[in-house]
This record gives C-alpha cells, structure tokens and sequence, in this order.
C-alpha cells in the first residue's frame, strides 16, 4: 500500500531571494534603488521579481517607462511579506546571539515600570546567570494571550489573573509632582504648599486611571472641582515628561519619578502619598511555577528590592 505523500511537498514558495527583492522594490519603488540596497544588478532584481508574479499568477506591480507602483495585491502582498522577513530576521539574529544550552526568559511589564523600575532591578542579572538571556517587552496590555509567548510578567493589579501564580512585589504609593517654576507660579505659598491651591493648577491625567485625580482628592476629604479636567496621556512617561516641561501637575507613583525629585527636576506639589487600591504583581503561568529561570528571575527581583528599601 502506497503512503499518502502530503500536498506540501507539491506546493510551490518563494524564495527569500525573491521576496527580499520584492520588499525593497516595493519599499524603494524602484528596481535600481532595490538593486543598490541588495547589491544586485537591476535586471537580477527585476528578474527575481517577474518570477514572482508568474508564480503567483498576479501581478504585483504597475510599470511606466518612469516609474513603478505597487497594484492593490501589491501592497497586500508588501505588509505580508515584510512581516515575513522581519521574523525570519529577527529569529535569526536571536538565534545567532545564543550561546550553546542557554535558555530564554520572556519578560513582559507595562513601559514606564520597565524603564524606570524593572530594567534596573535586573541590572547584573545576565553576569549572575550567564545561560538565561533575558527577552524583556514593554506593553500595556492584555498579557499571556496566545499573541504572547511570555514566561514572566510584572502587572500592576488585583493580584487575579486566570491560570496564572501571582505574587505581590511591591504597593504603590502615588504623589502629586510638577517642576520647580510650576510650583512657585501655582502653588508656592508663605506658609509652603497648600493641597487646596492644587484647584488652581493643570491636573495631567493618565488614560487608563482616569479617576485618580478624584480619588486623590477623596481620600483626604477635600473637594476640588474639575479632578477629570486636563490633558491625557497613554504612559506615565509621557505624564513625566509633561510635568517636566511645565504642563501641570501629574500624579504618579513614587518609585518611578525617583529619579526626578532626587536631583530636583521635578518637586512634590504636595506631601499628601495616595496609597492605591492595586499594587504590582509578579505572574507566571501555573506551568512554570518549578522552571528554574521564572525561580531565578523572582529570587534575583526580591533580592533588589530588599536592598533598594534599606538603603
């Protein structure tokens, strides 16, 4: 009995030469200027390229004795195919900085706490631990969907995330915070600073914490009109930088603005620490709770942590 042979071995691809050609002439929109980038003669490339289309039996491009243009499957077929060689790229030169039996540790936290907060707590890691190579992603969210092969994520929240082993790394203790001018404009007064002279100023406002502002203002039993008033930003970076340059005053936790208020770029418009009704989790899938890199990156986080609140 004759074995099933599977239709892949029929199928017909590309090949890299011809997509690499494709996606710089497409990019470039010109088969000189793709022939210079991939030091290939324009025929070569041009050639590559007509192969392509009789392969697929479309045409990809328009051509004029002047110019070329990309066809409507053209510039379908471009975003797919630069997605193609950017992964084969990005996998290869991954894969190339490897050393032998290492491991890779996929790390995932929001992007402010990363910069500020994650990436220094790790700082040494690598010398620590030669064979994990730290892969470390900033984004906003969701995390662990199937989009995302991560092993480790820092989260801000309840501490509940389904299929997941959280352990809770630190509170967050938030502070109100402008420059130095915008404080003597707004807020400075004889008697120092005053909470209720907040009224007056521009509140910064991050995105997804809308009601900060209020909540701030509640928990100390004051009543300031327009909490929800004033520009939004997507990060506390970006309400960072605002504040910096003068914008208003921005509420943001203590552990990421460190930097500022130590060397007295930005001041603390007030003394009031709005404690927070989340905190920063560490997660991992239930799977990894014995993986000897999750283990090691918690271990070597705690350890930090232990000596950044003691000094």
């Amino acid at each position: 009995m004759l074995e099933a042979k599977s239709t892949l071995s029929y199928r017909k691809y590309p090949s890299t030469t011809a997509l690499q050609c494709f996606e710089a002439a497409a990019r470039l929109l010109s088969f000189t200027g793709a022939a210079q980038e991939l030091y290939m003669t324009q025929s070569a490339v041009s050639k590559q390229v007509a192969q392509l289309e009789d392969m697929l039996n479309i045409s990809l491009f328009y051509r004029t004795s002047q110019k070329i243009s990309l066809t409507p499957a053209g510039k379908r077929y471009y975003l797919e195919v630069f997605n193609i060689l950017s992964y084969i790229e990005s996998a290869t030169t991954s894969l190339m900085s490897y050393v032998d039996n290492a491991e890779t540790l996929r790390i995932m936290a929001h992007p402010t706490f990363c910069a500020r907060w994650l990436i220094p707590a790790l700082a040494g890691f690598n010398e620590q631990y030669p064979l994990i190579n730290l892969d470390i992603r900033e984004q906003e969210g969701p995390f662990f969907s199937e989009d995302h092969d991560i092993d480790i994520a820092f989260l801000y929240g309840e501490g509940v995330w389904t299929g997941m082993e959280s352990i809770k790394l630190l509170e967050e203790y938030c502070i109100a915070v402008c420059s130095p001018d915008y404080y003597d404009k707004y807020i400075k007064s004889e008697d120092g600073a005053d909470v209720h002279k907040l009224g007056n100023c521009t509140f910064l406002h991050l995105n997804s914490r809308t009601s900060a502002w209020y909540d701030y203002f509640k928990q100390q039993d004051i009543h300031i009109e327009g909490t929800f008033v004033g520009p939004r930003f997507d990060t506390f970076q970006a309400c960072i930088s605002a504040a910096l340059l003068g914008y208003g005053v921005a509420l943001i936790p203590r552990i990421l603005v460190t930097p500022e208020i130590n060397s007295g770029a930005l001041r603390q418009a007030d003394d009031y620490y709005a404690k927070a009704k989340s905190a920063y989790y560490i997660t991992y899938p239930l799977t990894l709770g014995n993986s000897h890199k999750v283990r090691a990156v918690i271990k070597w986080v705690f350890e930090y942590l232990d000596r950044v609140t003691r000094n």
